[in-house]
């Protein structure tokens, strides 16, 4: 196949529509929508979206460091004691350096190889869960729980019409993996070293 012909995988990530929640009569806390879209081989899903408060990209950003200690990553938005939620500047700015983190983090193969990204990106899973998932504590792979929260939350027809037409195409062209869940299904593995094993609104 000739340079030209190949196709150039990206990664589109947007943080967007923030919303305060209620956790309960005296708390509240703001989330944000994280949409990606991407044709690369490291995601399991192709197009998804997830919601996630600030202390989630917290959580994130420590695990990430802890699995590659000698790369140095990106500054989550500060957090400040003045932060207010009723203040439309503010939401945004914290918007604008979560989207800014995340960009950073996709393009560094290393940290796009750790399995929580995944789930931090393409699944609801709590923290806890998502750890358990990744020290093999469930029942569940990453890649399942991944195409479970998917097949919940059908917002994409289009993408789901790609994919039946994709493993049409796989099936004619390879095996499935040693998985048993196929080249599609398994591509975290398959397409990016797995890592091992190893909070505020």
């Amino acid at each position: 196949m000739t340079p030209k012909h190949e196709k150039q995988e990206f990664v589109t990530v947007l943080v967007r529509d923030p919303r305060i929640q209620k956790e309960d009569s005296w708390h509240s806390y703001i989330d944000y929508e994280i949409f990606i879209h991407t044709n690369s081989i490291c995601f399991t899903r192709k197009t998804s979206c997830v919601r996630r408060r600030y202390r989630e990209f917290v959580w994130l950003r420590q695990r990430l460091q802890s699995n590659a200690v000698l790369i140095q990553l990106p500054e989550l938005p500060s957090r400040t004691p003045f932060f207010n939620m009723n203040n439309p500047n503010h939401v945004d700015h914290r918007r604008q350096g979560l989207q800014e983190f995340l960009e950073k983090i996709l393009q560094d193969a290393l940290l796009l190889s750790d399995s929580r990204l995944h789930l931090f990106l393409q699944t609801q899973l709590s923290p806890e869960d998502m750890e358990a998932c990744v020290s093999g504590q469930t029942k569940f792979s990453v890649a399942d729980a991944i195409l479970s929260f998917a097949s919940l939350n059908r917002r994409f027809p289009i993408e789901d019409e790609e994919e039946k037409k994709g493993k049409n195409d796989a099936d004619s062209d390879s095996e499935s993996s040693s998985s048993g869940l196929g080249p599609s299904d398994d591509s975290i593995s398959c397409g990016c070293k797995a890592s091992p094993a190893s909070e505020e609104s």
